[in-house]
Order: C-alpha cells, then sequence, then structure tokens
C-alpha cells in the first residue's frame, strides 16, 4: 500500500515536473511535455486500479488542482519573466557618424562584398554594397551614394 502511494506520488511530481519543464525550458510541444503528461496520467490511472476509485477521485482532483495553482501562482507572481529576454537592441550600422561620408570619397574594402560586406572609410569600418557585383578584399572603393543607412560604392579601376 505504501509502495503504491509513493509510485503514485513519484510519477505525478516527476510528470508535473516535465509539463513545466516543457513550458519554461523547451519550445513548442516535444517529447518532454508528452512524456509529463503520460507519466501524470499513469500516475493517476495507478491511483485508481490500487487505491481505488475514491482515492483516485481524490488523487485526480489533488493532482488538477495542485497544477492550476502552480500555473496561476507562477503566471501572477510573474516568475516566467526572469525567462524573458528584456533587453532591445536599439543599434543600427553606420548610425555613429554617417554624416561624416561623401559621395566620392575612396576607402578600401576589408572584406569581400557580394554584394555586401565591410569597408575601410578614415579609418572608420562601415557596412556598404555594390549595386550587384563582387568586390574582393583589399580593394580600393568609392561611394557613389548615400541613401539613409545604405552606402553603395564601387570599385575603382
Amino acid at each position: 500500500m505504501l509502495l503504491d502511494w509513493v509510485t503514485v506520488i513519484l510519477l505525478i511530481g516527476i510528470g508535473l515536473l516535465l509539463i513545466i519543464v516543457e513550458l519554461i525550458f523547451v519550445p513548442g510541444t516535444t517529447i518532454v511535455g508528452i512524456l509529463g503528461l503520460i507519466l501524470a496520467a499513469i500516475g493517476i490511472w495507478i491511483g485508481y486500479t490500487a487505491l481505488g476509485s475514491t482515492i483516485g477521485h481524490i488523487i485526480l482532483a489533488s493532482t488538477v488542482l495542485v497544477s492550476a495553482l502552480a500555473f496561476v501562482y507562477s503566471f501572477r507572481s510573474e516568475s516566467w519573466s526572469q525567462f524573458a529576454l528584456k533587453g532591445q537592441n536599439r543599434g543600427h550600422v553606420n548610425e555613429d557618424n554617417p554624416h561624416l561620408l561623401a559621395v566620392g570619397e575612396v576607402g578600401k574594402t576589408v572584406s569581400a562584398l557580394r554584394p555586401q560586406g565591410t569597408a575601410l572609410f578614415a579609418e572608420r569600418h562601415h557596412e556598404v554594397q555594390t549595386q550587384g557585383g563582387f568586390v574582393a578584399p583589399n580593394k580600393a572603393v568609392r561611394i557613389i551614394r548615400i541613401s539613409q543607412n545604405k552606402i553603395i560604392v564601387e570599385e575603382v579601376s
């Protein structure tokens, strides 16, 4: 009888723990949550078969109550917010001093432009792009157009 109680409590406890682990750490419906649901259901079923229907009803009701209270408490206490990403990336490419560059300025590619890459203008790295062509690294490039945050370059022959 004691072994039946221990088995039921362990199966339901591990099942609920696996369901919570899936909700917090594993995105989507995966084997972890399905296994947790199966273990909890087996624990409740063993409670019905080994301990009787009255005790089985009590185990089912207490399992539903405990899991509902755990979820309600976790949402109200905002413990889920510890796992949420709160930081925002407010940086933008070429936002530091884009007005320092001018059309016609010549620089050197740091990486290959396929058609985008990095070029060095006045000792500063900038994200640049070509009009669709390939430019190898360490080649001279000229700015032909600046529009918003895009710097369009061409290879200097």
